[in-house]
């Protein structure tokens, strides 16, 4: 017994040394006996790879690479390039990602329990950095990290053996570490057991990050990383598969009622946990820290930094499902939110049907905001036109205002003012009129000739821009009297002191 312990370990040993080496280590890896694994570990195929090497198939986020239906080991080759580029991070945001294939996350890896990975990483000519690749589903020191640095314009190779079946995150690990993972540096690789997975009509991407930039949530132009807002663990902001906007309008995931869908959910982090929710769905299983053991029946599930869930459910009715971080504040003001459109026959005996996207979704109820960067364009080109701001500000307006003021601008009885045709608008100077959005405004009103007492709270989290556009859209819609505010006179206006609440106020 001691002797066999013996020749399992020594095999485990030789297996590590040829991954940390960055040696090709196929003999190595492919003679050896199974490898030396715990008493709790789950057992795979772990014979040697069979049949020719197959070039693994990449999944672009947010798309999985299909089902593995193999019955033996292979030898698979993984060629995975990072590329230094900048893309949007918002509508008229753009910031300088660092990404494995080109996209954030980075590209989808599906091998079987038991393959021999032979893993090639390439660094773009055009990179600025060396970086490198450590990934949790590795056995061997640093997840592959020591034996994959490589320089802009090299390429690195090495191999090991997938011993445990799950969902693993991968990342950079080059120093400093937190700021390539902050720059999108993270994404997921999925071990199947050797049996597979049960069958699903829908299986999708979503990976979460959190991101700091040196300007506000929505600032325009191009932002650069803040090491300071980092360290302090303050993103800027909190998104699903790297951009504002990646699952929502025309990018939503799609099924259809009668369907079952699932979910491989990662969090790179750098810094904070998810509580990844999805909006009018309970998840049947929930497979936590990407392990082999489910949970039924989940609401919210916890997703660690450097972690990953994989969820399943069905779907029984038509709508709009929202995917979300419940630590709420990152959904709806730092951009954690994606859609899962659901279509099909409606089910009166489960849900009666009506939706309120609008609500939950905010200016991500409808397309894509195109508008809005095309505003943003044109202020940093300097032709912005008024027809410009009012179309950004009718989008804006949809997802900020509309909720109150309704999208018609007609406000709720007794309740909120009017927008439309409205006395008080027309009666503010400029300047007061841009105070109310931005430090909000409490006590009674008189508009058309009827009292309001409500609330506008402030819109601090609204950029100059945000509400100059949307207050040029409310002035020049619903027969008010036109006009229009410009950035700089809401930069002004901001840079004043607050105006002092009335008394009993």
């Amino acid at each position: 017994m001691k002797r066999q312990l013996m020749t399992m370990w020594v095999a485990g040993c030789m297996l590590a040394l040829a991954a940390c080496s960055g040696k090709t280590a196929n003999d190595t890896a492919a003679s050896s006996s199974a490898p030396a694994k715990s008493a709790t570990s789950v057992p795979g195929d772990f014979g040697p790879p069979q049949g020719e090497p197959i070039h693994a198939v990449l999944g672009i986020p947010p798309n999985v690479p299909p089902p593995i239906h193999r019955d033996h080991p292979a030898k698979v080759i993984v060629d995975l390039e990072v590329i230094e580029k900048e893309m949007p991070i918002s509508e008229g945001v753009t910031y300088t990602y660092w990404t494995f294939g080109g996209t954030v996350p980075g590209s989808f890896i599906r091998v079987r329990q038991g393959d021999t990975v032979e893993f090639h990483l390439k660094n773009s000519p055009d990179s600025k950095m060396p970086h490198n690749i450590d990934l949790h589903g590795v056995t061997g020191p640093g997840g592959g990290a020591a034996s994959s640095f490589t320089a802009p314009g090299h390429e690195s190779q090495f191999t090991f053996k997938a011993l445990n079946a799950g969902i693993y995150v991968y990342h950079c690990a080059t120093a400093p570490v937190g700021m390539h993972i902050a720059n999108g540096m993270y994404g997921l690789i999925l071990i199947e057991p050797p049996e597979g997975l049960p069958k699903v009509d829908h299986e999708y991407y979503v990976m979460q990050g959190d991101f700091y930039t040196t300007g506000k949530y929505r600032e325009k132009g191009h932002q650069p990383f803040d090491m300071d807002k980092a360290i302090d663990e303050h993103p800027t902001y909190v998104l699903f598969n790297g951009h504002e906007g990646s699952l929502t309008g025309d990018h939503a995931l799609t099924a259809k009622t009668g369907e079952t869908v699932r979910l491989f959910v990662g969090n790179g982090g750098p810094n904070l946990v998810s509580s990844f929710h999805v909006i009018g769905e309970i998840f049947d299983k929930v497979y936590f820290e990407g392990g082999t053991h489910a949970q039924e029946n989940v609401q919210t599930t916890l997703i660690p930094a450097g972690g990953a869930i994989m969820g399943e459910f069905h779907v029984d009715v038509p709508g709009s499902y929202v995917l979300v971080d419940h630590s709420i504040f990152r959904a709806f003001n730092k951009g954690a939110l994606g859609i899962l459109k659901v279509e099909g026959p409606e089910n009166k005996a489960i849900y009666s049907g009506k939706e309120v996207d609008s609500v939950y979704l905010g200016d991500r109820a409808g397309p894509n905001l195109q508008a809005v960067a095309v505003a943003a364009q044109a202020h940093a080109s300097g032709t912005l036109s008024k027809d410009e701001q009012i179309a950004a500000g009718k989008e804006l307006f949809a997802g900020t205002c509309s909720v109150c003021h309704q999208p018609n601008g007609e406000g709720l009885e007794g309740v909120f003012p009017p927008l439309a045709k409205s006395d008080f608008l027309a009666k503010l100077s400029k300047d007061d009129l841009i105070s109310i959005p931005l430090h909000g405004h409490t006590g009674k009103v008189t508009v058309n000739g009827k009292e309001y007492d409500s609330v506008m709270p402030p819109m601090g989290q609204l950029t100059d821009d945000e509400v100059a556009n949307i207050l040029t859209f409310v002035l020049n819609s619903w027969g008010n009297p036109g006009g229009q505010i410009t950035k700089e006179d809401v930069a002004k206006v901001r840079a004043q002191p607050a105006p002092t609440p009335a008394a009993g106020h």
